[in-house]
């Protein structure tokens, strides 16, 4: 059995821990709050944004325009979003895995993977994967990005596309939910618009004005980049989210743990007080004696 003050020394160890677990789960629960209105918000607009896009697809017009080429796929470029920094619970796991999923099912369909990834943990994790190439790793962008720092990412897998060396782009982003619900999800940016979801007729009749060629050319672009955005923004509320849950968790952990450790050292304490006055009382009787 450990001594006193050997336990001693852990409760003060895990009690030194709790403190910062805790601390680390009020600034996480903080920047949530502000990351999930940041994601809430344009939520709709990013959603009006890809069914216009489908929309424009539609369009005889529109045929012209490579933003909309459906072609055999050979090469796909993956945009694989994760965090920088870690103790995020399962937020970067799971972007890992769905993008071994991802690289696996293109190998075995024929296809070659690139990525791109945005993160610290999706990059470390991509440089280990046999045969994968990476395009890009972006893993100074500010805690909370604006379409300037995102427009880089566009612009090299939009030229990728539009050049032929990319037949699809996909996102993996972690799509938030509620405060203790996310999921990762893979999301197609490059061709544009919906593979396969109805838009609503009043949409559907919608004629492009002045037409449809003016209409691409000014505002593909900036919806493409809503997706990227939107994503980013889902990702960043998703990290906060697991993190302060993970630490959560941490701390209601360590305090578990100071009980158990408070248990023990009262019975290492009672166990050597009994001791000494069993002691004191074999004294007595052989002084008795």
């Amino acid at each position: 059995m450990a001594s006193q003050q050997q336990i001693k020394g852990r409760i003060k160890s895990v009690k030194n821990t709790r403190q910062i677990t805790k601390a680390m789960q009020l600034v996480a629960a903080s920047k949530l709050r502000r990351a999930q209105d940041a994601a809430q918000k344009p939520a709709e607009y990013a959603l009006l944004a890809r069914r216009i896009l489908t929309r424009l697809r539609q369009l005889d017009e529109s045929k012209s325009f490579s933003w909309f080429d459906q072609r055999p796929i050979k090469n796909r470029h993956i945009i694989a979003v994760s965090s920088n920094l870690g103790l995020a619970g399962a937020y970067d796991g799971n972007i890992i895995r769905q993008l071994l999923h991802e690289v696996k099912a293109d190998r075995d369909a024929g296809i070659n993977t690139s990525v791109i990834c945005v993160g610290r943990k999706i990059s470390q994790a991509a440089s280990r994967i046999s045969g994968l190439q990476v395009e890009a790793v972006y893993d100074t962008l500010p805690e909370h990005p604006n379409s300037d720092d995102l427009r880089p990412i566009l612009g090299q897998v939009v030229g990728h596309f539009q050049d032929g060396e990319a037949d699809a782009v996909d996102i993996i982003f972690t799509h938030f939910i509620s405060t203790i619900k996310t999921e990762s999800r893979i999301q197609r940016l490059l061709p544009a618009g919906f593979e396969a979801e109805k838009i609503d007729d009043q949409l559907s009749n919608a004629d492009a004005e002045p037409n449809a060629e003016v209409l691409v050319e000014a505002v593909v672009l900036q919806l493409l980049e809503s997706q990227l955005y939107q994503a980013m923004l889902e990702s960043i509320a998703s990290e906060q989210s697991m993190r302060m849950l993970a630490m959560k968790n941490a701390t209601d952990n360590a305090g578990d743990i100071i009980e158990d450790l408070t248990l023990a050292f009262n019975n290492a304490r009672q166990a050597s007080i009994t001791q000494e006055l069993a002691e004191i009382s074999g004294g007595a009787e052989a002084l008795n004696g």
